[in-house]
């Protein structure tokens, strides 16, 4: 584990940060055994594997232990976290008598005794809860986006399968949760969506109605441009998470090639038509092949109610991506790929260099500001709409963010106030350094504004957001 010097000075060079950490991770149903000598029943799955089956079925005994007393006090909502010294504790009920359970190691500060020993101190209070009991029920969402419900996969195959496939699943997807990276933006799981003119809208939209009628099995699409989402046929949960997995796992994998030129090693690999730069990002790697494999990812939707299976389609040309979703019980050929891609790739193309120039455009007009003097986030709960000038680049593994950790910690300290109450406030923090931060609660939408004015007072503070909300959110009302 990579160890950060903190500070300066000969002192403080002897003093080391270290991130917090995944412990452990598990899935239990305590009605798997009841009874004495059967607990290791209950136990789905448990990382890390290498710990002793004693250990594992203590860990998990003492979580339901925790669950149950808590529910004498709140039968309707029992334990979320538990906090110690050294670790802090998450659980979520998902499904009935299915409890997924994160363990998070606290970050660490281990500085130098005077007689050369380290002294090991646990930052207790640096966690926010509701960031990673928001980490948590990702992890489910995303399991359930690609292998439906726990339930399911015990009627498909009782408790066997499940295991199978949460091991499967899990084992995968805890390599790519980077605890120290999550923050404000990790408790919204918001869409970022790409600003267009009418114009190039109806030009998409007419795009996919064109495309849903000539492709006639496509049962739901989605268009992203740059990673931000512009038209959604499927519920808003399930493209919420669908989003989530594209821009940060299945588009960062492809950039490589996007980035490379046309005639370049990288490229070559995957020959295409020269009349567009269409390809499958998703399926078929090369369509001249007549061995190639058209497998496609399959994912559930709607699955509280007609719980459907798809095969995932997705195709990208330059920055425009579009997502075909087909029935699960219909496997495409590889005529049908051919097909999709003569039908799809040359309008696309177009498509996207039309955005660009329309997105340029606008550019131009709106003029280059000079860097302003505040930083926001904006969420909408009703839309999922999500906007960050604080973050330059959030994936998994790195959250690039303008501003000093301790101010992201406020921001989610904010947050936390604005849920226990539901009416509308505002909140504003004069920080450490001369910086303000604000935050506003106004009809199903969050404004967290950081400002860095010398000397400003609370008047002035306000008459900035003020001015801040009438430029940026000039459509958006605002309660004051």
């Amino acid at each position: 584990m990579a160890a950060a010097a903190a500070g300066a000075g000969a002192g403080a060079a002897q003093e080391k940060q270290f991130p917090p950490a995944l412990l452990s991770f598990f899935i239990y149903n305590p009605r798997f055994g009841p009874r004495e000598g059967e607990e290791e029943n209950k136990i789905l799955f448990y990382y890390p594997n290498e710990v002793e089956k004693n250990e594992k079925i203590r860990n998990v005994g003492l979580c339901e232990a925790i669950v149950q007393f808590t529910r004498t006090f709140s039968p309707s909502k029992p334990a979320k976290s538990l906090h110690t010294q050294k670790n802090r504790q998450f659980f979520n009920e998902p499904e009935e008598n299915f409890w997924m359970v994160m363990v998070v190691r606290n970050p660490i500060i281990e500085k130098q005794s005077k007689d050369g020993k380290p002294i090991v101190e646990y930052q207790e209070e640096e966690l926010l809860d509701k960031v990673y009991s928001s980490v948590l029920q990702q992890c489910y969402s995303m399991y359930k986006l690609f292998n439906g419900t726990f339930l399911r996969a015990m009627e498909d195959g009782g408790v066997k399968l499940l295991k199978e496939r949460l091991e499967k699943f899990f084992h995968r997807y805890l390599q790519t949760l980077h605890l120290q990276s999550c923050d404000l933006l990790d408790i919204f799981g918001g869409i970022s969506f790409f600003p267009l003119d009418k114009m190039t809208y109806l030009k998409i939209q007419s795009f996919i109605n064109r495309m849903e009628e000539s492709l006639s099995i496509v049962k739901y699409t989605a268009f992203l441009y740059n990673d931000q989402l512009i038209w959604s046929g499927l519920e808003q949960d399930d493209m919420r998470i669908l989003y989530k997995y594209l821009t940060t796992s299945l588009f960062p994998r492809h950039i490589e090639p996007e980035l490379a030129g046309r005639d370049s090693p990288i490229r070559a690999e995957m020959p295409g038509n020269l009349q567009h730069y269409g390809r499958f990002l998703t399926g078929p790697l090369n369509l001249n092949d007549p061995e190639a494999k058209c497998r496609f990812p399959k994912i559930f939707v709607n699955t509280d109610d007609t719980y459907e299976a798809l095969h995932l389609i997705v195709y990208k040309a330059m920055s425009a991506a579009v997502c075909f979703m087909i029935d699960a019980s219909v496997q495409p050929t590889l005529d049908f790929c051919r097909r999709l891609d003569s039908i799809v790739g040359p309008q696309l193309t177009v498509l996207a260099s039309d955005i660009c120039e329309q997105f340029n455009i606008n550019k131009r007009m709106s003029g280059s500001e000079k860097e302003p003097q505040f930083k926001f986030i904006y969420f909408n709960h009703m839309n999922l709409a999500e906007k960050s000038t604080i973050h330059m680049r959030k994936t998994p593994s790195v959250s690039l963010t303008s501003v000093h950790p301790d101010l992201m910690k406020i921001l989610g300290d904010i947050n936390s106030d604005f849920t226990r109450v539901d009416e509308d406030e505002e909140i504003i923090v004069k920080a450490m350094s001369d910086y303000w931060v604000v935050g506003k609660k106004s009809d199903q939408r969050e404004l967290y504004v950081i400002l860095n004015q010398k000397n400003a007072n609370l008047i002035e503070v306000n008459e900035e957001v003020k001015k801040l909300c009438a430029t940026q959110f000039n459509n958006i009302f605002f309660l004051d």
